[in-house]
């Protein structure tokens, strides 16, 4: 004997029922489902939302039901012809009935995550977003359709967080794709004080007097310098005190170089909007870390990857009015030339250093604005004295015979960045080379052409 279902999904409290497990849900219009099939063929399936119950009715009376795993879903016998199932954990499980005359009837249960809450909470939030599909997948929430922009897809995905966490599979899709072209600039501004001091003799056969005035003195043959020799020997001395004769020279010196500036990167990068790019000119170190191998004294040395260079790394998103929301964040790293020492004796190794400057920041420009990012300072200072031996040392004369130097080196990074909305084009983009038309063999080699006629 067939056994007809009427089905009901509770949502709310009715009429109470013995059983204190299954609360009864406010009545819903009543959906009658296919009739089962006895004897071992298995109905259709039956969606049950976790944490919620299903109400079942029976045209015939039961008297057992019973669930293959209690762990995924629990069944009451409220009436004879009345059942509760309760979802307990996502998977799927068999139901298995039996009425008085001993026909059994089995059907599929499917736990799955609860959509309807998102589902509501989209709705209300963004109602003119009609293409959005929420569904389940495990214990996943699957986003699908297409929505007017990206602003409007990372608000939807941000709800879908807040129910379902990090468990959401997001393939949704922007009808308008928005892509921008970020315009950098990475300016390093050297603001550098260099002031020298010293008395420079040497010993030639070569001389002559300057007192100002631009000079450039011929080089020694024979003789002791002190000081910074690398800038007295055939240098060019601007404002500068001198005097050389046949066996003597001495200059005293003063220098100060400031300002200087140069540009270390000009890329233009192009991202979708929502997307992350990268950019980064410059090199690759392989850093030696020591590591133990758990034997007693035992090491072994593994090699770390570090980037150094100038790299950036922004996120473009297009807001409503063509407004774009930036996130930035530009680094300048170097190599220094002294490294750090670790270890002693024979198991010593010098791991190089990377001085690194950085920023970060989020922002909001329309298109075509700019936006300048500096203060990144880097501040060096070098003294060096240098002394003729002994005579450098006199109480009085001695500074005639030392040279001092000092150097203090700031170097300033300055980001400008602007963004631009760009569209492809089906047009043939004009290269530089399409105007040119080689020369033949004679305008080359008689006529001495480099290019040949306009055809």
């Amino acid at each position: 004997m067939g056994v007809s279902w009427l089905l009901m999904v509770g949502v709310g409290w009715a009429d109470p029922v013995p059983s204190p497990l299954l609360p009864l849900a406010t009545p819903v219009p009543v959906v009658e489902a296919p009739p089962p099939q006895v004897s071992g063929d298995r109905a259709p399936l039956l969606q049950l939302p976790l944490n919620k119950s299903l109400r079942v009715h029976a045209e015939a009376p039961l008297v057992r039901v019973s669930v293959s795993n209690p762990e995924i879903a629990d069944v009451s016998l409220v009436r004879n012809r009345e059942i509760f199932l309760v979802g307990k954990k996502v998977g799927s499980t068999n139901l298995f009935l039996w009425t008085k005359d001993g026909a059994m009837t089995s059907m599929d249960v499917v736990v799955s995550i609860d959509i309807s809450g998102l589902q509501g909470k989209l709705r209300e939030l963004v109602p003119q977003e009609k293409g959005v599909t929420v569904s389940a997948a495990g214990e996943s929430f699957v986003l699908s359709g297409s929505v007017a922009n990206g602003v409007i897809l990372r608000q939807i995905v941000l709800i879908a967080e807040q129910y379902g966490g990090k468990k959401i599979v997001n393939l949704l899709a922007t009808r308008n794709v928005s892509q921008v072209m970020l315009e950098v600039k990475v300016v390093e501004i050297q603001k550098t004080l260099d002031d020298r001091m010293g008395a420079n003799t040497t010993f030639g056969q070569q001389g002559s007097a300057v007192f100002g005035g631009v000079s450039s003195f011929p080089p020694p043959t024979t003789g002791v310098t002190t000081g910074a020799n690398a800038l007295f020997t055939n240098f060019n001395l601007l404002g500068g005190v001198g005097y050389t004769g046949g066996v003597t020279n001495m200059t005293l010196q003063g220098e100060i170089d400031k300002g200087r500036a140069k540009v270390l990167a000009e890329p233009n990068i192009v991202a979708m909007s929502g997307q992350e790019a990268s950019f980064l000119a410059g090199g690759k170190i392989y850093i030696p870390i020591p590591q133990s191998t758990g034997v007693a004294g035992g090491v072994f040395i593994t090699l770390q990857e570090e980037d150094y260079g100038v790299g950036l790394n922004f996120m473009p998103t297009v807001l409503d009015g063509g407004k774009i929301n930036l996130r930035v964040s530009p680094e300048v790293s170097e190599l220094l030339t002294t490294g750090t020492t670790f270890g002693s004796g024979s198991s010593s190794m010098v791991v190089p250093t990377i001085t690194t400057r950085r920023a970060s920041t989020t922002v909001q420009l329309n298109d075509g604005e700019s936006l300048a990012i500096g203060g990144l300072i880097q501040s060096n200072i070098l003294e060096t004295i240098k002394a003729f031996p002994l005579l450098g040392e006199l109480p009085i004369l001695g500074p005639l015979f030392r040279s001092s130097e000092f150097q203090h080196n700031r170097t300033e990074l300055v980001f400008v960045v602007t963004p631009h909305l760009v569209q492809g084009t089906t047009q043939r983009v004009a290269l530089p080379s399409d105007s040119f038309t080689p020369p033949t063999r004679t305008q080359f080699q008689l006529e001495g052409k480099m290019e040949g006629d306009e055809k």
